[in-house]
């Protein structure tokens, strides 16, 4: 009870003081996805929360407008849907950045397993379920270890097909791995590994 606690005041005061001083390049970025394409600035797709309670995450626009309407949920790096700012933003993970407003409303963690789609999420298997658990997080073993997600897709036909071959089950195992080892200095560590593999 005490850690949950603490995860929750460490997210609260960290996103706050994030988006206090990342508000100039957030404003330069909202502006350079504007001009870039047509559409909003953000992607507020639903995602699975917190045992299982839909939420709308906070990303910058990297796609087309509609571009749900032109494939499926997962992407390659060769997507055609990607604009240009899009692959910029996707490279270097900014388009995550707004995800700290998600941390302030208390729906998302700076650190637990990456939100799913909820068509996603309601083919859990029992076990599987056990990720929605704890809050969902802008960063966890497995966006570390698949940071370059679009490029191992790349050139896949059916990127989805793909991902739920390639990617998923690992993804579900480390996810379900940090649920039950969760701690203040394992989230202190993901943090640390996440900055330098952004660098890299």
């Amino acid at each position: 009870m005490i850690s949950a606690i603490l995860k929750r005041l460490f997210d609260l005061t960290a996103s706050i003081i994030g988006l206090t001083l990342l508000l100039p390049i957030f404003a330069i970025l909202a502006l350079a996805v504007k001009l870039d394409s047509p559409g909003p600035v953000f992607y507020r797709g639903l995602r699975a929360g917190l045992f299982g309670k839909a939420f709308r995450i906070f990303k910058y626009r990297t796609m087309v407008l509609d571009a749900h309407k032109l494939g499926g949920p997962s992407s390659s790096a060769d997507d055609p849907r990607i604009t240009r700012m899009g692959a910029f933003l996707r490279r270097y993970k900014l388009d995550e950045l707004p995800q700290l407003l998600n941390v302030l409303k208390g729906e998302m963690s700076l650190v637990g397993p990456r939100p799913e789609v909820v068509e996603e999420v309601l083919l859990y298997t029992a076990e599987e379920k056990g990720l929605l658990e704890v809050r969902p997080g802008i960063t966890d073993w497995a966006s570390i270890l698949f940071r370059n997600e679009g490029e191992i897709l790349r050139g896949s036909s059916d990127p989805h097909a793909a991902y739920r071959e390639k990617i998923r089950p690992e993804k579900i195992r480390l996810g379900l791995e940090y649920v039950r080892r969760r701690s203040f200095m394992t989230d202190f560590k993901i943090i640390l590994k996440t900055l330098k593999a952004i660098v890299e």
